[in-house]
């Protein structure tokens, strides 16, 4: 991979998905699985034991974002594979996208991380039916540059729409991480109950962070270079792009302590019901990514947590520390999961989303 790029896709496919094409499949390489991916994670180096086996990595076909996802898959696009977010998981299997798990073919099953375990329909549901294996996890939380900001002024999120920020601020073009920052800046933080007044509320403070947005990001890579390049100084976003920025000598902090808190999510890799490739490679493939050996990479080169219980147990406290992955029980204190929202309300959030990016 070029760069530690993430969740999003590089500029040229981005503009083929906005005009309507289908998802662009890079690194076209076994042709008997393909798997529906954020760009980025065509990395190698997440699945080295299905590359050791089988000589070559999958296929890969990009997405911008779940609901553009969604879409397509409900339009006829056809993978093995796909990678969807804890918010995303339950609605992709109502639309009955999804097949079920054989876990007796996952021998990392029971060594995933117990706390996803409990999550309500997110690996499992009630009819003991499993659908997702965990794959990534973090935060989106304040990201700001250290030789431009003092730490006092953005204690809370409300920063985003002090106007002093104006033109120097960042937030996803991603309609999830928008509404957790404004769930989380009206005190919400528990999205899935939130009320008619409570949704105006949080799409006015959006419409007030609007008014300082120098970009919406769309990748690690574009907000990274704005970032570097003194463009942007304070920003709503993934670990990796501190990460990144750090290990390039910027001096930029993901800041996890606000008064408000910050947003979780965990992705992770399921079956897709009308995959035409093989199943016997998609297993290897969930195998090769579940594996405790990719944990040290996830986190030490993403700043992300991994799904493996076992492989985040064997990273020494030094690198766990660094990343904020040595104390899980603080991890999602004052924490907004993004879990799944009604049907209505997200699609309120979307079409909300769009009109105030437009300036409306």
């Amino acid at each position: 991979m070029q760069s530690r790029s993430t969740r999003s896709l590089i500029s040229g496919f981005a503009f083929a998905l906005a005009l309507g094409a289908v998802p662009a499949a890079v690194n076209a390489e076994d042709a008997e699985l393909t798997v529906f991916d954020w760009a980025g994670y065509e990395d190698p180096a997440f699945h080295p034991a299905y590359v050791e086996k089988h000589g070559d990595s999958p296929t890969f076909a990009f997405f911008g974002d779940e609901e553009e996802a969604f879409q397509k898959l409900r339009t006829g696009f056809k993978a093995d594979i796909g990678h969807p977010c804890s918010q995303s998981v339950a609605k992709w299997r109502d639309a009955d996208l999804l097949k079920p798990l054989d876990t007796s073919r996952i021998p990392e099953w029971d060594n995933i991380l117990p706390g996803f375990k409990t999550m309500k329909d997110l690996m499992t549901t009630a009819d003991g039916k499993a659908w997702m294996v965990p794959f990534d996890w973090g935060n989106t939380a304040v990201i700001y540059r250290t030789d431009k900001v003092e730490e006092a002024e953005i204690q809370s999120l409300k920063a985003f729409a002090d106007p002093k920020f104006k033109d120097r601020v960042s937030i996803g073009d991603n309609v999830d991480d928008a509404y957790a920052l404004a769930s989380l800046a009206i005190g919400l933080t528990d999205w899935s109950q939130m009320t008619d007044a409570q949704f105006e509320e949080a799409s006015a403070f959006l419409r007030e962070v609007h008014q300082n947005v120098r970009l919406y990001w769309t990748d690690n890579t574009e907000l990274s270079q704005a970032m570097a390049g003194e463009e942007v100084d304070l920003a709503w976003a993934w670990n990796e792009t501190s990460t990144t920025l750090q290990a390039d000598g910027v001096p930029v902090v993901m800041k996890k302590d606000t008064d408000e808190g910050l947003s979780t999510w965990v992705c992770g890799y399921v079956l897709l019901k009308d995959g035409e490739g093989s199943e016997d490679k998609a297993y290897d493939y969930l195998n090769a990514i579940l594996d405790p050996a990719v944990s040290s990479y996830m986190v030490s080169e993403w700043g992300y947590g991994h799904g493996n219980a076992k492989g985040m147990e064997a990273i020494d406290a030094e690198t766990l520390k660094a990343a904020g992955y040595d104390d899980v029980a603080s991890f999602v204190d004052k924490t907004l999961f993004q879990s799944p929202v009604p049907v209505e309300l997200k699609q309120k959030m979307i079409a909300e989303f769009e009109k105030i990016k437009a300036g409306y």
